[in-house]
């Protein structure tokens, strides 16, 4: 049975500039046809802008950028090598401070083992996540790129986010540049966008250790993997008390990075993937007024709005479930990620929400699109399990 497209799912979608003010209503046709927002107007419709008209202006951005009913998606696993953090931030359930009972360094055996189940699984990259151990040297981040590369060739390696680069750099002394060369040349492939959270240093002040990477050293570190040819994600987690105008400034610090990538002819931000805070076990559990689905979509659908020069947007079935997840796809999201073999940083705040590759495409062909699994920086997936997609 042929599955309904997309738009029968809203009945009469709404078109942009129907409801709120005259000046919102302006606002979202000229950015839903691809007139550029301003971070003052961008404040202004997540304030004012009417839900689902919103959402029609991101959904017809959506189509612009990706014509036809495709939602991608990717099978793969984040592997978090080790625990063991020197920071302590306020928002994070998952750091361990070294010597700790339940720290761990991963040995590179047992990475190995879930390189090799990954690939068993249809899986196609990993993500290589700490912690920022202190006394990790140098040699050991070069040692597991290497190991990778020379046992699992077919396996992407996206690694290291900005926070565990600019470590590596002041602790070896060495530009970020070079230590980024070096990565390289040890298997590097492309940089995660993980470490943003909120890329405004008032609200980093109040929520990440202050010696973690400030905006400017995140951004640092994208523009120079861009420049030596490696494509970056980013990333940014909200609710953690933030304003309207604290989240804009995250996307324009995106957006000016983008845009110097884009006129130098540089590789770039393949994705841009908000998700909301989880609270469980973190410091600042009861103490921020958690972002509900509402507040999620309101964002998404801004984000692919404001990010003019990104080319996909993805949706947060982790920590939003599945049938946001769903949602996601008519408000801008045209990515639901990857089906997460293995997660353990938001899970040690309280997102559970699990998924297999069957789960993942009946979810987008139960929502009106065509599920196709790609890699990780969006090239078409050539995995003998995609041929019967």
């Amino acid at each position: 049975m042929a599955s309904a497209a997309p738009d029968a799912f809203l009945p009469n979608p709404p078109s942009p500039g129907l409801g709120g003010s005259p000046r919102v209503g302006a606002l979202l046709e000229r950015a839903a046809a691809g007139g550029r927002l301003t971070a003052s107007e961008a404040v202004l419709l997540l304030e004012e802008a009417p839900l689902l008209e919103l959402g029609a202006a991101a959904a017809a951005v959506r189509r612009r950028l990706h014509p036809g009913s495709v939602a991608t998606y990717q099978v793969d696993r984040n592997v978090n090598y080790t625990n063991v953090c020197v920071y302590r931030c306020a928002f994070c359930a998952f750091y361990r401070k070294a010597g700790d009972e339940e720290a761990y360094v991963l040995p590179l055996a047992e990475i190995g083992a879930k390189v090799e189940e990954t690939l068993a699984l249809g899986g196609t990259g990993v993500l290589l996540q700490g912690g920022v151990h202190a006394d990790l040297p140098f040699s050991f981040y070069e040692e597991l790129l290497s190991y990778l590369r020379d046992r699992y060739p077919g396996i992407h390696r996206h690694a290291f986010s900005a926070p565990e680069i600019w470590f590596l750099a002041k602790k070896e002394k060495l530009p970020v540049a070079e230590v980024l060369v070096r990565l390289r040349e040890a298997g590097l492939m492309s940089v995660p966008g993980g470490g943003a959270e909120i890329l405004e240093d008032g609200v980093r002040k109040r929520i990440v250790a202050l010696a973690k990477a400030p905006t400017e050293r995140w951004a640092e570190v994208h523009r120079e993997a861009h420049r030596l040819g490696m494509p970056t994600t980013a990333t940014m987690m909200f609710g953690v008390g933030e304003t309207y105008a604290e989240r804009v400034a995250h996307l324009e610090v995106v957006r000016r990075v983008q845009d110097a990538a884009l006129d130098g002819g540089r590789e770039s931000f393949t994705a841009f993937i908000p998700w909301t805070f989880q609270e469980e076990n973190t410091e600042l559990d009861g103490k921020v007024e958690v972002s509900t689905g509402h507040d999620y979509l309101r964002t998404l659908a801004l984000s692919r709005l404001f990010l003019d020069n990104v080319p996909h947007v993805q949706g947060s079935w982790v920590t939003q479930g599945k049938k946001i997840g769903q949602v996601s796809l008519f408000f801008g999201a045209d990515d639901l990620g990857s089906i997460m073999i293995e997660e353990n940083v938001v899970a040690a705040a309280g997102a559970h929400n699990r998924m297999t590759r069957d789960d993942m495409v009946a979810l987008i062909r139960d929502a009106g699109f065509t599920p196709r699994q790609r890699g990780t920086v969006y090239e078409r997936c050539s995995a003998p399990c995609c041929a019967a997609l």
